[in-house]
């Protein structure tokens, strides 16, 4: 089969279009697939710079979100059979097939039928960003109905499906944005409140928004000084989740002092520490969303699409920044 291969760390220019071969099922839960789109995240872009968790499998493919057709089973799956269109968030951190790629093989309790309603290339950009915001919002940060959340970065991969998550919730949503274009892209989402954090000071913003109490939960996509720059502008007692790993500098003394809880969300640690369990409930969080995106409840945004063989192409695009919503990788016609 065709695939992209990481042939060492480095820039954009190492991921190189090879024939490798095709994988084969080893277990009687998995499914092969044949991957018609391929999300490209952020996360693919750090591992291709600094190597991949698994540096003595070189070289690697990329790519952890994958949506395509299922062509075979194992003898035991029962949840899938040949012909069904699935989408999941597994493989591409380096120890195992990613998805940028023909094929590749995935469990079945880690994937999830395809929702009707969207494209194979909105399909691949969903799972790795609609998981992680459900996480982050509804687990780690206890959303409830009539919370007001203040979402960073609203027009980003994760931001964007965060807004959505949250006012499915029935949450109140301020969001920070950059440009006139984001702020009604993020209006069209269901944003109540938009915040050009370039022009404004976003805490004094969501105080202001909140009467002076501070929102209720707080959402990181961005990193770096935003995070302890955030603190003020929770309520005391409130949340704070964060998808990036906190600076050493971080100064958290506004945070102790105010009582907030600090969630760390990384959507990637079943893969890598191997947790069944919890992949199992990633395939179920992409099933419970293929219903809301079937229903006209959530929408994903692909801002480009590139083929396979211009991989190069969209992590240089995804690494200049100030993209809406995601890219995708088109590997095969539907």
């Amino acid at each position: 089969m065709k695939a992209v291969l990481m042939t060492a760390p480095g820039s954009p220019e190492v991921l190189q279009l090879r024939e490798v071969p095709k994988p084969s099922i080893l277990s009687n839960t998995e499914v092969l697939v044949r991957l018609i789109a391929a999300g490209v995240n952020p996360i693919d872009t750090k591992l291709r710079q600094r190597g991949t968790f698994y540096p003595e499998q070189m070289p690697a493919i990329l790519g952890c979100d994958g949506a395509g057709i299922v062509e075979a089973v194992g003898a035991g799956v029962q949840k899938f059979r040949p012909g069904d269109a699935v989408y999941f968030c597994n493989g591409g951190l380096g120890g195992s097939y990613g998805n940028y790629a023909e094929y590749t093989v995935v469990d079945e309790r880690f994937a999830a039928h395809k929702p009707d309603s969207l494209s194979f290339a909105q399909a691949a950009a969903a799972p790795l960003v609609l998981i992680t915001a459900w996480e982050a919002l509804y687990e780690r940060g206890r959303l409830a109905p009539g919370d007001k959340v203040l979402i960073h970065g609203g027009a980003g991969g994760v931001g964007h499906v965060a807004i959505q998550l949250a006012k499915l919730k029935g949450a109140s949503v301020a969001t920070t944005v950059s440009s006139e274009d984001k702020a009604r892209f993020v209006k069209q989402l269901g944003a109540d409140y938009v915040i050009f954090y370039k022009q404004t000071d976003f805490v004094q913003a969501a105080l202001d928004w909140t009467n002076g109490e501070g929102v209720d939960l707080a959402f990181d996509t961005v990193g770096g000084e935003t995070l302890h720059k955030t603190f003020p502008s929770v309520r005391i007692y409130g949340d704070i989740v964060t998808i990036l790993e906190p600076n050493a500098n971080t100064v958290w003394k506004v945070a102790r002092n105010r009582n907030l809880r600090i969630g760390l969300e990384l959507m990637l640690t079943p893969m890598l520490l191997g947790l069944t369990e919890a992949q199992q409930h990633h395939g179920e969080i992409l099933t419970e969303c293929a219903q809301l995106f079937d229903q006209g409840k959530l929408n994903v945004c692909v801002h480009h699409q590139f083929p396979l063989e211009e991989a190069v192409k969209a992590h240089t695009l995804l690494e200049a920044g100030a993209i809406t919503g995601k890219i995708v990788l088109l590997i095969s016609n539907e």
